[in-house]
């Protein structure tokens, strides 16, 4: 395996030669790799018959790019990171932020156990305080019950842990009683292993209660399964002194890193008080997260709709992140959220891409895949911030958002590349005005 993430030029290779190096960094037998060469060369990675198995309906594939962020560092470890996504900036600006983040470690992760919550809501109760104390009274039998539904998980040391029970006295349907079955997922996402829990338990509570059980069904605020992410970024790996122009007409811009680590601070203020600023600081971040979730075939909705719930849970949506300045002046950000991420089972295991995906990140285990996307996530947090703070969101993300309007315009080959210059030279990053250069571009070369 390679030994650093750290990998100069990069983005200037071809697709083939990027590829080749990431065969390289995995490592494996003649015949494996020859294999990931195969499924990493082949448009979308999945064949129609494969996806005509996974979902109803089918009718072709769809295909999004994969790329690989560099520069990582995760827990001591060097990684390239697999994203998929169509939003240009996003794996060069989790690159970039990875490569300042090694100057203080990189970055430092941590995961709690990989229990999720089942909840069985009970209706038509009397007395639902009652109930639940029924309930509580038989918790031993229903997790005894819970855990014959899945002996393989429970031969891996997971499987149901504990039954909590709530008592609901006001709902538009009246009283109720919601169950929580806590439930260890080992390395499964686990929504299928929890919902079948939840669904054998329900004729036993209702036995026990004397109430009506209605859902029975997995939860995505997946409190009882977090991933948090630091890291330490000294001032001075934040210095911004460029002797070239950039996006503008103005100057390189130059800034000393002690400046940028304040305008970052300020910038997350913003979003630990604001909803409006806290929903696109925590989109930024998600950009990074289902790009790496989705690379693995994981579920990036569950993900989502779990992180937007965790940020709202004192009542206001606030940032997922925190950043801070130590009193040596070094950038200090963290993130925490609920990661609820599989290395076995679904697509995890049938997307050839999404198994490729999980050897190049180099991990079984889901708590080691959810440290990495957190760090990822902080990564992008960092990215965007720095960006915001300092030359503006556009500047590099036009630049690159250039291309995909010069492809837009009609221009193909070697075309996309000097369209794309052209806009960014006149600082015109329009479809209208695409075309019109594509125009006069292949005016200029039928006359040479």
């Amino acid at each position: 395996m390679a030994n650093s993430s750290r990998i100069s030029g990069f983005f200037r290779l071809s697709p083939a030669e990027r590829r080749h190096i990431i065969v390289d960094w995995v490592a494996v037998s003649p015949e494996q790799r020859a294999t990931l060469e195969a499924v990493l060369a082949e448009p979308g990675g999945l064949g129609l018959t494969q996806a005509d198995k996974m979902v109803e309906n089918v009718v072709g594939t769809y295909a999004l790019p994969l790329g690989i962020a560099t520069n990582f560092v995760v827990n001591g470890q060097d990684v390239l990171i697999p994203m998929v996504i169509e939003e240009p900036s996003v794996v060069a600006g989790a690159s970039f932020a990875a490569k300042l983040a090694r100057a203080g470690g990189g970055f430092h992760a941590e995961t709690t156990e990989p229990s999720m919550i089942g909840q069985i809501q009970v209706l038509d109760l009397d007395d639902p305080g009652a109930a639940a104390e029924k309930l509580l009274a038989q918790r031993a039998r229903l997790i005894d019950l819970a855990n014959r539904t899945d002996p393989v998980v429970v031969s891996l040391r997971g499987g149901a842990r504990d039954l909590e029970v709530r008592a609901i006295p006001q709902s538009p349907a009246g009283p109720m009683l919601v169950a929580h079955l806590i439930y260890d997922c080992r390395d499964a996402m686990g929504a299928n292993m929890v919902n079948t829990a939840c669904e054998a338990l329900a004729p036993l509570v209702e036995e026990i209660t004397g109430g009506r059980v209605n859902l029975r069904i997995l939860s995505n605020l997946a409190d009882r399964r977090l991933a948090r992410a630091r890291c330490v970024i000294p001032a001075r790996a934040l210095d911004i002194n460029e002797n070239k122009p950039g996006f503008s007409e103005k100057p390189g811009l130059s800034m000393p890193g002690e400046l940028v680590a304040e305008r970052i601070v300020e910038a997350y203020a913003l979003a630990a008080v604001d909803p409006y600023r806290a929903a696109t600081h925590n989109k930024g971040i998600m950009n990074g997260i289902d790009a790496v979730v989705i690379a693995t075939g994981n579920d990036w909705r569950a993900v989502e709709a779990g992180a937007h719930a965790y940020a709202a849970r004192d009542g206001q949506y606030r940032s997922l992140s925190t950043w801070s300045l130590s009193p040596d002046g070094a950038l200090v950000g963290s993130l925490e959220l609920p990661l609820a991420v599989g290395t076995v089972g679904g697509a995890t295991r049938v997307h050839p891409v999404a198994r490729a995906a999980l050897q190049i990140l180099g991990v079984s285990r889901a708590r080691d895949l959810a440290a990495i996307i957190a760090s990822v996530g902080l990564a992008q947090n960092l990215a965007a911030l720095r960006a915001l703070a300092t030359e503006g969101i556009q500047r590099g993300h036009m630049a690159l958002h250039a291309r995909q309007v010069a492809v837009a315009a009609g221009a193909m080959g070697d075309e996309v590349d000097r369209l794309a210059a052209a806009m960014v030279a006149e600082r015109t990053i329009r479809t209208d005005r695409a075309a019109e250069l594509l125009a006069e571009l292949r005016q200029e070369t039928e006359y040479t």
